[in-house]
């Protein structure tokens, strides 16, 4: 056997997978652990300092297609790490591709359980495409704090 040959072919296929896992999306694990960590955040800095980094696009709470998002109970978003124009919307009836009104079902699932996971469809912000979505939600005082995964 060549072992340059063989080196090179190693070094080659390792090149390629590390491209390939940088391309894939969050894990449910790192979800959770982003949603834990942004409520650590808030509950240490206050709301105003905790959701302006969270709707920081370049913040700490934004890793590939993972970002978090606040929610009002009442719907309303109070931060957004993909799209800052949604601050201050009350999203309530907002519905999916499929027409789950997913906003009013995570306000409610927030209230009952306030842990939980929840699916529903989204548009990816990597790929502009919209797709099966887990979202991890905690609540925290009158908000559920989210961060989801693309399937």
């Amino acid at each position: 056997m060549n072992t340059p040959l063989t080196f090179a072919a190693l070094v080659a296929s390792l090149a390629f997978a590390g491209a390939a896992c940088a391309n894939d999306g969050a894990s449910p694990a790192e979800a959770t652990a982003m949603v834990k960590k942004g409520v650590a955040f808030i509950k240490a800095q206050g709301k105003d300092k905790g959701y302006a980094e969270i709707s920081n696009k370049t913040g700490q709470f934004k890793d590939r297609d993972l970002y978090l998002v606040v929610y009002g109970l009442d719907g309303t978003v109070r931060a957004h790490g993909a799209n800052e124009k949604m601050i201050g919307k009350n999203l309530i009836d907002l519905k999916d591709v499929d027409g789950k009104a997913f906003v009013k079902e995570r306000v409610e699932l927030a209230q009952a359980k306030g842990t939980f996971w929840q699916d529903y469809k989204f548009t990816n912000p990597t790929n502009k495409k919209i797709e099966p979505k887990s979202a991890y939600c905690e609540k925290l005082e009158d908000t559920a704090v989210c961060g989801g995964i693309y399937k």
